[in-house]
């Protein structure tokens, strides 16, 4: 079925189910009519698809974001900055220093990477079309070569970011016409599911997407992604770079202040509905240049004392293993500053909002914990900020769980969290021993096609280990406190199986990009039709 045919038969099939679940004498039931739309149809009239055409594929990757982009190539974060034309940004692999060229692409495309790599998982925050791990693609300095063809930077790329087909030339895109049959069939979906639907969402734009998708919160707000955008990346470097207590605190203030005006973004948008805030988490080496890059400039004697500075910095903060490193909860006990400055950021956009008549509903997520001493630690901390600058402020702290671990001491765990957030991603990565970052481009392929796993688990959650790792880390968090409340904000929560699956585990919500919210609440109804329908 060509990509036209499929969306125009996607809006017929949502049009007929509603027209007959709508009509005076319906000849189906509203739950019978959400059970007749897949997400996938639902997906395909939601975003911009390729008009049916000869194509001139030149390789395939992941589709890692959908949505179909047609761009000049360019090679750098930079290049798509001071492009005039749209533009396909190509990189072996991107990271937060990329951020700033990212936003102005129209589409992503990377040589490495899987579905829940840092293009991923950025690009599907933004509804920008992306598509990863396409590894027959060489880059060089100024052309790439895929399997042995040239293209030079400023020709035409065109990226599927449903089926990551890498198409050279242009390939016209079908225009996606919003049918209102859409807002009918989820309004349904809202009324029989029992799972609450939040988004990922970093920035107030982001926010506004997923309120008008129906987010009823964000589950999750990356607050290290507030970091990296040309103003802010300098200011974390020169923290990172402190020779002294003096000037970490100057820097930690200038944080501070930045933090302040995205959150109180983040809590006009989203007035009313709980915010869950996680605290920095990545490692602090991803806020500095490639360390290769910097040892080739010192080779050529090109540093100047800064650059010398960050090198220095690059090396002391490297690590071999950095997903499993210095990071969230552990980097918190040896830069105490930073949990405290990302606090007191947040207590000042809640004063800032609650002055102007708002309603912050504000949870603070602490990641990365192993125990529940870690965990009481920081969070005395954090309490203790509180207390000092706004006795008054009720906020409540909770933790990610995102090892087998934490999942096995969530009892522990419990008792010092106000909720918990399962961190899918990298239970994942840390279940099945798998790096996020390149397994999909490696031998996940090979391990599909021969039948060694079912399924790619960082699309789809693992029906086995990774859920019954949820599932024990509901039962144990809850044999401590009954009521507490539980969520998933890994990308599994925008996948409709994933959706069915993790709701069996007893959590309260999902948190997904926004652009998959709808997907999500219709996915939430139909899970909650089939345990009733078991019943």
């Amino acid at each position: 079925m060509n990509p036209v045919e499929s969306q125009s038969e996607a809006a017929a099939a949502i049009k007929q189910a509603v027209s007959l679940a709508a009509d005076p004498n319906p000849t189906i039931s509203k739950q019978e009519a959400l059970l007749r739309i897949s997400p996938t149809q639902l997906e395909a009239v939601l975003h911009t698809g390729f008009e049916h055409s000869t194509r001139d594929v030149l390789t395939q990757g992941l589709g890692a974001s959908p949505g179909a982009a047609v761009g000049k190539i360019v090679l750098t974060a930079d290049e798509a900055m001071t492009a005039t034309d749209d533009v396909i940004l190509v990189r072996e692999e991107t990271s937060p220093a990329d951020v700033h060229g990212m936003q102005v692409a129209v589409g992503i495309l990377t040589t490495r990477g899987g579905l829940a790599s840092h293009a991923a998982v950025v690009a599907r925050g933004w509804g920008k079309p992306a598509v990863c791990g396409a590894e027959n693609i060489e880059i060089a300095d100024d052309h790439i070569v895929v399997n042995g063809e040239r293209i030079d930077v400023g020709e035409t790329l065109s990226i599927d970011g449903t089926s990551g087909d890498v198409i050279r030339g242009t390939v016209h895109t079908t225009h996606v016409e919003p049918i209102p049959e859409i807002a009918v069939l989820l309004q349904w979906a809202d009324e029989v599911r029992d799972l609450n639907i939040r988004a990922n969402a970093d920035t107030a734009d982001e926010a506004k997407v997923a309120r008008v998708n129906g987010a009823e919160g964000i589950g999750l707000c990356r607050t290290e992604h507030m970091f990296l955008d040309e103003q802010r990346l300098p200011i974390i470097r020169k923290m990172i770079l402190a020779a002294s207590a003096e000037q970490e605190t100057q820097a930690l203030q200038a944080l501070r202040d930045s933090q302040h005006k995205d959150f109180l973004g983040l809590l006009e948008e989203m007035d009313g509905l709980p915010v869950t805030v996680r605290l920095l988490d990545p490692p602090l080496h991803e806020f500095l240049p490639e360390i290769e890059d910097l040892i080739e400039a010192a080779a050529r004697n090109e540093l100047d004392q800064h650059d010398q500075d960050l090198l220095r910095a690059a090396r002391r903060w490297r690590e071999r293993n950095p997903m499993i490193g210095t990071r969230g909860v552990r980097l918190a006990w040896l830069k105490p500053g930073l949990y405290e400055m990302q606090t007191l950021a947040l207590l000042d956009a809640i004063a800032d909002r609650t002055a102007s008549g708002g309603t912050p509903l504000v949870e603070i997520m602490i990641p990365l914990t192993v125990s529940g001493e870690e965990l009481a630690g920081i969070r005395e901390r954090i309490q203790s900020t509180i207390e000092e600058h706004s006795p008054g402020a009720s906020i409540k702290i909770g933790t990610m769980i995102e090892t087998p671990r934490a999942a096995l001491v969530a009892d522990q765990l419990a008792q010092h969290a106000d909720f918990f957030s399962f961190g899918t991603n990298d239970l994942t990565q840390l279940t099945f021993g798998f790096s996020r970052d390149d397994i999909e481009s490696s031998i996940m392929g090979l391990y599909l096609e021969q039948g060694l796993l079912h399924n790619n688990p960082f699309q789809q959650v693992d029906s086995e280990a990774v859920t019954e790792l949820v599932q024990l880390g509901v039962e144990r968090g809850r044999n401590t406190k009954p009521d507490l409340p539980i969520g998933v904000c890994g990308e599994h929560g925008g996948d409709p199986t994933s959706i069915e699956l993790l709701a069996a585990t007893g959590i309260d919500y999902v948190s997904c990009s926004p652009p998959r919210i709808p997907i999500a609440r219709l996915a939430a109804a139909q899970a909650a039709i089939h345990r009733t329908t078991e019943n």
